[in-house]
């Protein structure tokens, strides 16, 4: 992958959704609600000066959000943080960036 291009959609894994975990209340603050269910489906990376994850959760039966998390560096030592999201999204709505 190159730098600022988006990889391949990949299927969500335990750091994937870790990091989900860690900017719920981030996301929740932003949309005024509470989720029940938020878990993360699948996800896309951009590599910058860190790395933007473009992450698909699931947010109820039948409603889903695509999430742009931003992970600082290592060296920075700084939490992953939410920096964009929509929602009203299908659980077929191709990742992409915005």
């Amino acid at each position: 992958m190159m730098a600022g291009g988006l990889s391949d959609t990949r299927p969500a894994t335990k750091e994937v959704q870790h990091m989900v975990d860690q900017v719920k209340p981030q996301f929740e603050s932003r949309v005024n609600e509470k989720c029940g269910l938020f878990v993360a489906i699948e996800y896309r990376t951009q590599v910058v000066a860190g790395i933007n994850y473009f992450i698909k959760i699931q947010v109820s039966d039948s409603m889903y959000a695509h999430l742009r998390v931003f992970q600082s560096l290592p060296s920075e030592n700084q939490g992953p943080s939410l920096v964009s999201y929509q929602t009203g999204k299908t659980r077929d709505d191709p990742l992409t960036y915005f």
